[in-house]
């Protein structure tokens, strides 16, 4: 029994009645009286809240959790809980154990229902690391008929859920390549556009007159126009570093795991491009190589190898890592190198290393920027000491400008976005590149 507001406030009228009547009484025995009344009265009272309580117990709703799914890291998760009450109305307060390093919303349910009825509770959980975490018992708290106090009890609901990188983003990602690549949409992002041939169709205006197939034109005597479709079949290969500087926290995620949740976006839209998609994962040495393949199956394959590995405190060595990749990968590909930089003279390895796969390879560096740093570079200020961070923080991006020009000098390619919304940009610009056969 957990007692509620409206006991206390009766509780403290019952002694305020009681000081009343002994200041009225004026006298030694009319104190004595007061006190055994306001006494008489808070037993009295604690008896009911405990009436209260006790007789919730035969009509305790029931509770219980639907199967946890697997979780998305950087994203709000839903987590069902079905309620059913029984013969009376119940208003409830129910609370998970959900692990303690997520950020949940609501904390905490509240609901009145009616009798025999059923519905769904859903709350929302923000992972920031991935791995395997545990939920305990659902705590019920449900309130007596007279409103005195809680019937309180624990539902036992162990359970476990794994986090993995963006699925969600994934899943939303694969409905919009889906969309892309049929029906009117395919036809307008295809025309002119590649160089393998995929179909014919009728002249339309405005369409480019370049691509009129004359000998099929005076065959069905209407003009008709050649549709072309980017490259299919090509080697893409992603190499995510996992060093020192993905350590870093950005926007409540280690940057490594921005850079996983792009690495795993840029595949799948790859292979659904038709691709053969290769990824490594490095730091001083190449700590994990999955060779290039095709098809579906493979991003599964790449989920299931990419997901436990988290980032180190280690110098990442770019030359070895472009090196052993270009060791596996002899023809051309296109090498998308997923990092972050802070200077020309600090990142000096990785503009040599990016420069050498230059012009077998169509090279790719990506950078991972911290928007927190653009926030305090653009915000005006008149204090001292803001002034001072303003002052660092253009430093910072005036230097990472200049290491990215050196690497446009060197052929490569240069995608710098901040972090959280680096899955997004990667896929567009991978997109484009395949539209304009850079490869």
């Amino acid at each position: 029994m957990l007692p509620t507001p409206r006991l206390y406030l009766l509780l403290l009228l019952g002694t305020a009645i009681g000081f009343v009547l002994a200041w009225l009484g004026g006298t030694e025995e009319a104190l004595h009286r007061a006190i055994a009344l306001t006494l008489v009265y808070d037993l009295v009272l604690l008896l009911l809240a405990w009436l209260d309580g006790a007789q919730v117990r035969p009509y305790r709703v029931q509770v219980s959790r639907q199967p946890l799914q697997t979780l998305s890291i950087g994203r709000d998760n839903p987590i069902a809980l079905t309620v059913k009450s029984g013969d009376r109305p119940a208003k409830l307060r129910i609370r998970d154990t959900y692990p303690a390093t997520f950020v949940v919303t609501p904390a905490i349910c509240l609901l009145v229902l009616p009798a025999h009825a059923q519905t769904d509770l859903i709350y929302t959980v923000f992972p920031k690391q991935r791995g395997e975490y545990a939920w305990g018992d659902i705590q019920v708290r449900q309130l007596g008929a007279w409103g005195l106090s809680w019937h309180d009890w624990k539902i036992p609901q162990q359970a476990t859920a794994e986090v993995y990188p963006d699925l969600i983003g994934l899943r939303q990602l694969s409905i919009r390549l889906t969309l892309e690549s049929s029906g009117n949409i395919r036809r307008a992002r295809r025309m002119g556009t590649g160089t393998e041939f995929a179909e014919l169709r009728e002249y339309n205006t405005g369409d480019d007159l370049r691509l009129i197939d004359w000998k099929a034109t005076a065959r069905r005597d209407r003009l008709l126009v050649r549709v072309l479709e980017p490259e299919q079949e090509q080697t893409l290969i992603i190499l995510l570093d996992r060093g020192r500087l993905m350590t870093a926290q950005v926007g409540g995620l280690a940057r490594f795991d921005w850079g996983l949740n792009a690495t795993l976006a840029l595949a799948l839209a790859g292979i659904r491009r038709g691709d053969r998609v290769g990824v490594g994962v490095f730091d001083r040495q190449m700590h994990t190589w999955i060779p290039p393949e095709r098809g579906q199956p493979h991003l599964a394959k790449l989920l299931e190898r990419l997901t436990p590995i988290q980032p180190d405190l280690l110098e990442p060595d770019y030359l070895a890592a472009v090196t052993t990749a270009t060791a596996h990968q002899a023809r051309r590909a296109l090498v998308v190198l997923l990092t972050d930089l802070v200077d020309e003279t600090a990142s000096g390895e990785l503009l040599a290393a990016m420069g050498r796969l230059s012009p077998r390879y169509l090279p790719f560096c990506v950078t991972l920027r911290d928007p927190e740093v653009d926030r305090q570079a653009n915000t005006p200020t008149e204090e001292v000491a803001t002034a001072y961070c303003r002052a660092v923080a253009l430093d910072l991006l005036a230097q990472r400008q200049v290491a990215l020009a050196k690497l446009k000098q060197k052929g490569v390619l240069v995608l710098d976005a901040p972090a959280p919304y680096i899955s997004e940009s990667l896929v567009d610009r991978y997109l484009q590149i395949k539209a304009r056969s850079q490869l």
